[in-house]
């Protein structure tokens, strides 16, 4: 992909503008400067997604672009429908100056269709092996931002310590999307390596998920649930299966767990928006060029555990703790 040269011809229009205050300036927004156009496709709802536009847009307003004022954001979301995933990149590429793209497969669609506006992508667990970047260190084209990929062995000996005795675990995701299949393949490597007897199930959508908990739940003592958009939008199905059964569920994200597993030490997306809204300052502010610069991980980290859940269980929460 070519390095982007579209960035200051869209906001310059010809001219020397001072985009915004810097970063450091919190809270004011600088004056005389061009409204900035800002795209973002958003796969689906739901907590984790949600959280992390919110955190990118935050940053934003705190370093003075503000939506109404000096910032319009054009905020299109595909509700899980792969077909609308492309008319809607088509649009946001024609009308926009810089474009998030919020979980895989709006990344790959954007990224099939633009190719010179700077796109910043976050909620992506494995964006080399989706295509999207040619290394995490150097992308090489007009597309970086923030992964998703949790610490999936932490994951795992914590549902272990839960469940010291149990001999089967399940996994339920949606084979359809990446992320998905990429840690469900990590987390069955790591259970095996611990002599665990590893029952995977997969959904093609929302409504498979009831039936599908409910199989799992008869075979299992515990179910690992990855970063999955399909799984993540149904979790207060997938916690009164949980209940019914009385089997501990640990979810990749923290968001998945407070709406409806037991425990993670995962990812806080509202922090991870907010990472991926400072790379779009150093593109906005200092021309910063997405082709060398390095994909984040989250550098928020933390246990999470839903003490209703525990109580449902049956399960003293200070009890669960992060295995040394």
């Amino acid at each position: 992909m070519k390095k982007n040269t579209g960035w200051k011809t869209g906001i310059l229009l010809g001219t020397t503008i001072l985009l915004g205050a810097c970063s450091g300036n919190e809270g004011e927004a600088a004056s005389g400067e061009e409204e900035i156009q800002i795209g973002i496709l958003q796969l689906m709802d739901h907590e984790s997604l949600n959280a992390s536009r919110e955190g990118f847009i935050d940053v934003l307003e705190e370093a003075g672009y503000v939506e109404g004022e000096n910032l319009q954001v054009d905020y299109q979301n595909a509700q899980g429908d792969q077909a609308n995933l492309q008319t809607m990149s088509e649009r946001l590429s024609q009308e926009n100056e810089l474009i998030l793209a919020i979980a895989t497969p709006s990344a790959q669609s954007l990224a099939n269709i633009e190719k010179e506006i700077p796109i910043l992508f976050t909620a992506v667990t494995d964006p080399v092996d989706a295509g999207l970047v040619e290394s995490l260190e150097a992308p090489g084209g007009n597309i970086t931002g923030t992964t998703d990929a949790g610490p999936i062995e932490e994951q795992i000996n914590l549902l272990l310590s839960v469940v010291p005795e149990a001999q089967n675990i399940g996994i339920i995701y949606n084979s359809s999307e990446p992320n998905s299949l990429i840690q469900a393949d990590q987390a069955t490597e790591i259970l095996e390596a611990n002599g665990k007897t590893v029952n995977s199930v997969t959904v093609s959508s929302t409504n498979e998920v009831q039936q599908a908990m409910e199989s799992l739940a008869q075979d299992v003592e515990g179910i690992y649930i990855p970063t999955d958009n399909t799984l993540a939008s149904t979790m207060a199905t997938v916690a009164e299966v949980a209940k019914d059964y009385q089997i501990p569920v640990v979810a990749a994200s923290t968001d998945q767990v407070l709406a409806g597993g037991l425990a993670t030490y995962g990812i806080d997306y509202y922090e991870l928006g907010r990472q991926t809204g400072e790379m779009a300052l150093e593109i906005i502010e200092n021309d910063a060029d997405p082709a060398s610069l390095a994909v984040e991980s989250s550098t928020n980290l933390e246990l999470v555990i839903n003490e209703e859940m525990a109580e449902a269980l049956g399960i003293d929460p200070a009890s669960i703790k992060v295995p040394e």
